[in-house]
């Protein structure tokens, strides 16, 4: 079963409760930006020349290739002009389905957990099982479309499968398939010691000393490994920091002095920059949703 194609929309919020699926087909793409979602996202890649940055690690991808992408990465494709187009499937799972269609022993968000042993963004699986996952994917598409007797339940069915099977895939241990630098492990280590220090006073000058290494070459190593500026990346994660805070109950007023911003003013001008809406409206909407983050790191 092959899909139709949809048109690509740079929107980056789910307009659906539980779960969005689509497939897009380019020849040709501008930059998309470095951007985080507030839901888990499944990527499989079908055609096309792309490196795809997920915080400081860089997968050259190939066709059959799946990328699993946790609500806390950072993330973006690089997209090289010219050849085949551009093609994927996208499924984006709200936390709330996740949780429902979780059983006792059995968490399906297991699979984008970041601090297991096994994690990997990148799965690169025989050619039976991405073809069965890539039809399952189609199919939910289908369904949604066609929305025939039960399609309810057979989506349900379908998006269940799907994560079971990449749960599955992951406890086995998969091979890395990272692109090699030999920056990345000064850059790991800094991405590191920011998700673990964003609360706290963080400078290129800082992490220059904390890491015995100089402010030029940590600037250009850290925007070509991880797509962006020091700064810019502390700021992302301080914003997203301060989401999860948020979704767990914590106040707006009370968020920014948790997450690292000087004042509620600087707090607020960078919310509404990065997201168009104040984070007081997040909230609302959030509540409006049912959106609640019960472990936020």
């Amino acid at each position: 079963m092959k899909s139709s194609v949809q048109p690509f929309n740079t929107r980056q919020k789910m307009l659906e409760a539980d779960y969005e699926v689509y497939r897009y087909r380019d020849s040709y793409l501008s930059e998309v930006e470095l951007h985080h979602h507030d839901f888990f996202e499944i990527y499989f890649f079908i055609s096309g020349q792309v490196q795809y940055t997920i915080e400081s690690r860089q997968y050259d991808l190939k066709p059959g290739d799946i990328l699993l992408i946790s609500p806390l990465e950072l993330h973006q494709p690089m997209i090289c002009p010219g050849g085949e187009n551009y093609e994927r499937v996208v499924l984006w799972v709200s936390r709330g389905c996740l949780a429902a269609l979780s059983g006792e022993g059995s968490d399906l968000s297991a699979c984008f957990d970041l601090n297991s042993p096994r994690h990997t963004n990148l799965l690169r699986l025989d050619a039976v099982t991405v073809r069965r996952l890539q039809d399952m994917a189609d199919a939910l598409i289908e369904e949604g479309n066609r929305r025939y007797f039960g399609w309810e339940l057979n989506t349900r069915a379908l998006l269940t499968r799907i994560l079971v099977e990449l749960n599955r895939r992951m406890q086995e241990s998969p091979a890395s398939f990272e692109v090699p630098d030999e920056s990345s492990g000064i850059i790991a280590g800094v991405l590191r010691y920011i998700n673990e220090n964003f609360n706290n006073d963080i400078s290129l000058d800082s992490l220059s000393e904390q890491f015995f290494v100089s402010k030029y070459h940590l600037s250009r190593d850290f925007k070509r490994l991880v797509g962006t500026s020091v700064y810019r990346y502390i700021i992302q994660k301080r914003l997203i920091m301060a989401k999860q805070k948020m979704l767990a109950g914590m106040s707006p007023t009370m968020v920014y002095c948790n997450c690292g911003f000087g004042d509620y003013a600087n707090f607020y001008r960078a919310f509404c920059h990065e997201y168009g809406i104040s984070p007081k409206k997040f909230c609302e909407d959030a509540a409006r949703r049912g959106i609640r983050e019960e472990n936020p790191k």
